[in-house]
Parts: structure tokens; C-alpha cells; sequence
């Protein structure tokens, strides 16, 4: 059986807390951040020694590598990686050229991740930003115009899915309005539904049938004032998998993020209830972790079809060329200068 959960570890090295809840919970996955990753040769051991636990191969285990600010493995252990706004900048130059670095610097990520045993990768981000909003998307964005965010971002997951990595489309149905950290605060959206669905659902929509996504701790009052999205049964339902017409595997944005309120347990509950597939929590806090794991069911159903179908994209590796996908990545560094 497979925990409706991905939960974090808190360090280098598996400690026996860790084993005993990996091994009982036996979750859907699990995700590194920069703690966990800080010495690349730990890496692999670490994520073997999360498969034993478990006692499984079909392991999710998922990483922020989108570039620029958001990049866990860093050199000497990974590239460097620009940010998505280096990406939209050389598009306004060169259009076709903007989405073949895309796809094959996102190869070449892949590439890398595989390498440490990691097979989903966090990105690419969909959101679209506006004026005023905060600056948590900020550069993470592949552009302001959906159809920009649309070319680039889809060879961005194609590239991955190429390099047998699952991309994970973030943050749906959007976060490039809010006017808060959702880290830090609970971002409340009031523009109405019409607008939206003109504007920042339209990424989401158009890369619908790719295999994974994440919800946004974001209130879109005009839709649901009472939740967020990733808690909201109304958002989930009605636009997520309704209006958007996404069908893959859906989780949660990070429980432990200020956004949301109350109890752990009750806070992946919540997740779970609205519709997600999975509950993400981070921070690999032990406390919180089994109390998220009692909130959550096992995978069966449409949940689980969703996870195999996620599963099988990290089953193919596509050969690729290294020295090309370097040129392009050579190519957008040279637009990082542009959007300093």
C-alpha cells in the first residue's frame, strides 16, 4: 500500500525516526531541499536508504530545480541554472531559439537529477505575474503574456519527461496575482472569476495533460472566500479539474507553510477532502509528519491510476546531446544580465 502523502527528511542522513516512518507509512514520496543535498555524495545513499525503508522502487522523489533562486542542488554538484525570466527574455530576441534551450536545458537538468536517483522535478511555474503582485514569482515566471508562459514552460516539462523526470506545473490554478508569501502569509486574490479565467488560468489549461501538478495556498474570493485553492473542494472541483480540465496527479503545496492553519493532521485532511491526490509536507519535522500521515488514506482509485501515470514517465530516457544542451544553456546566460 502507498501513503496519500510526500513528506521531507531532516538532514544528510537517514536517521532511525526516519526509517521506522518511511518504512510504517510507506508514503508516495519523498522530497530534498538544500539541507539534505548540501554534499552531492550523500545524496544517493540518502535516497537509497529511503527505498529500503519503504521497500519499494515505484518512489516519487521530487525536488525544487527550476533555476535562479529556486535551485536546491547547486555547483559543485549540479549547474547553474538562470532563472525562467532569462528564458522570456531571449524569446523577445529569438522565439524558436528561447524554446529549444527550454527543452534541452531541461533535458540536461533531468539528466542530472536522474544521476542522484531524483525522478520529479518541481517545475516548470506557470503562474502569471501582474503588476503590484509580490515578488515570490517574480523571475520565476517564463513572461507576463500566457502565451509565452504556454511555449516556454511546455518545453520545459517536455524536456524533463524527455530526461525521464516528471515535471510538476506549479502553482494551479495560479499564483502570479498574490499579493503575499504564501510561505509567510495567506495571499488573498479578489479578481473575479471571469478575469482569471482569462488571464491566469489559461497556462494551466493549455498543459492540462501533463502528468502532475501543485495547488496554490492562494483564496480566490470571488470563487471560494472561506479556503484556499488546495483546501477548497469548490477550486479543486470547479476549476482545477472542472474549467482547467486536469486529470493528472495533483498535491498540495507544503502544509507547513503559514498560509493554512491549524493542526497538521487536520490540514492534510483538508487537502485530501478538496481533492488532491497527495498531501506535500516539507520541513521534516517528525512531530508533523506522522501527524499528516494519520490524515491521509492510502492510494487507491483514480488517486493511484494518477500516480502510476505519473510513475511510468521516469520508465523512458530519451539519448540526448550534452555539449548541445550546454550551448543553449550557455545561450540564456547571456540574458541574465537583461532582467538584473
Amino acid at each position: 500500500m502507498t501513503a496519500a502523502l510526500i513528506c521531507g527528511l531532516s538532514g544528510h542522513t537517514l536517521t532511525d525516526d526516519e526509517r521506522a516512518f518511511y518504512r510504517d507509512v510507506k508514503p508516495a514520496g519523498v522530497i530534498l531541499f538544500k539541507r539534505n543535498v548540501e554534499d552531492g555524495a550523500l545524496v544517493r545513499p540518502l535516497i537509497d536508504s529511503v527505498l529500503n525503508a519503504i521497500g519499494r522502487d515505484d518512489v516519487l522523489v521530487l525536488i525544487d530545480q527550476e533555476g535562479g533562486r529556486v535551485q536546491r542542488l547547486k555547483p559543485p554538484h549540479a549547474r547553474d541554472l538562470p532563472p525562467a525570466a532569462a528564458y522570456a527574455a531571449r524569446y523577445r530576441d529569438d522565439k524558436e531559439a528561447a524554446k529549444a534551450a527550454a527543452f534541452c536545458v531541461a533535458q540536461l537538468v533531468a539528466h542530472e537529477l536522474r544521476g542522484y536517483g531524483i525522478n520529479m522535478n518541481c517545475a516548470p511555474v506557470l503562474d502569471v505575474p501582474v503588476a503590484g503582485a509580490h515578488d515570490i514569482i517574480g523571475d520565476r515566471a517564463y513572461g507576463s503574456a500566457p502565451a509565452q508562459i504556454i511555449d516556454l514552460a511546455r518545453e520545459v516539462a517536455d524536456g524533463l519527461m524527455a530526461g525521464g523526470v516528471v515535471p510538476v506545473i506549479k502553482h494551479i490554478p495560479g499564483h502570479g496575482r498574490a499579493t503575499a508569501d504564501s510561505h509567510l502569509d495567506l495571499p488573498v486574490v479578489a479578481t473575479p472569476r471571469a478575469e482569471l479565467s482569462k488571464t491566469d488560468f489559461v497556462p494551466f489549461r493549455a498543459l492540462a495533460q501533463l502528468p502532475s501538478a501543485m495547488t496554490a495556498h492562494v483564496v480566490f474570493s470571488d470563487i471560494d472566500a472561506s479556503a484556499p485553492a488546495s483546501t477548497s473542494a469548490i477550486v479543486t472541483q470547479e476549476i482545477i479539474r472542472g474549467e482547467i480540465g486536469f486529470d493528472g496527479f495533483l498535491m498540495s503545496d507544503d502544509l507547513s507553510m503559514k498560509a493554512l492553519a491549524g493542526p497538521m493532521r487536520q490540514r492534510a485532511e483538508a487537502v485530501i477532502r478538496a481533492g488532491s491526490d497527495v498531501a506535500l509536507h516539507c520541513n521534516g519535522d517528525m512531530t508533523e509528519m506522522r501527524a499528516a500521515a494519520e490524515g491521509v488514506p492510502q492510494l487507491t482509485g483514480a488517486a493511484l491510476a494518477r500516480f502510476e501515470r505519473a510513475f511510468a514517465v521516469t520508465r523512458k530516457q530519451e539519448p540526448f546531446d550534452t555539449d548541445i544542451a550546454i550551448a543553449h544553456l550557455g545561450s540564456v546566460f547571456a540574458y541574465k544580465a537583461a532582467i538584473a
